[in-house]
């Protein structure tokens, strides 16, 4: 028992640890967690917070796993979370791309680009790869490296080799017709009026 629940007179045997936790919050229900500083509620809230992120993106890799794209955000610091994804937008503020590519096995390819840079520390082992990358690419460490990471991304081969894949993909192959649809609209006016009314209630 903590030593200050002590001090405030809490009795040890109504201390009940975790009561009613299943590993994640039930919906609709607002939920406290409460208790003395340096109890661990922020851990907890992390892993709770993580294995709902983790059966969100194992939603999404079945999505990906049938042939579609996916482009989401999950705000989730968990190694685990990250490396489920295949390719990495990274933009610093103003909406710059700093790192538009492959994150690899185990980051490897994120880890290799960003490392390759002058005056970037490495990576410890068995470091978080996300939380790595946030903090050498803070605007903090742009200003004591003197460098603009969008410029150097600008500069790279991986921004060369985006350019020419997007060029690739924008052109039409020969003998490929255009899409052509009859109306501008998929439904009638009315149709989507009465959706959009329906959404309403």
């Amino acid at each position: 028992m903590p030593q200050e629940m002590k001090e405030q007179g809490s009795a040890e045997d109504r201390l009940v640890l975790l009561k009613g936790v299943s590993g994640a919050f039930r919906p609709g229900v607002l939920t406290a967690l409460m208790g003395v500083s340096g109890a661990g509620k922020t851990t907890l809230m992390d892993v709770l917070d993580a294995r709902a992120a983790a059966i969100v993106m194992r939603a999404v890799r079945n999505n990906v796993n049938t042939g579609r794209t996916v482009v989401c955000t999950i705000h989730q610091p968990s190694i685990d979370i990250f490396e489920a994804f295949d390719e990495l937008f990274l933009m610093k503020r103003g909406g710059h791309e700093i790192y538009v590519g492959p994150l690899g096995r185990h980051s490897c390819h994120l880890i290799k680009y960003f490392e390759s840079m002058p005056g970037v520390s490495k990576i410890k082992e068995a470091y978080n790869p996300a939380t790595w990358m946030l903090e050498v690419t803070a605007s903090s460490q742009e200003m004591m490296l003197g460098a603009d990471f969008a410029d150097l991304y600008k500069k790279s081969d991986l921004y060369k080799r985006n350019k020419t894949l997007i060029a690739d993909l924008s052109t039409p192959r020969p003998g490929t017709k255009d899409l052509h649809f009859e109306t501008q609209f998929s439904q009638p006016f009315w149709t989507e009026c009465m959706a959009c009314l329906w959404k309403q209630h």
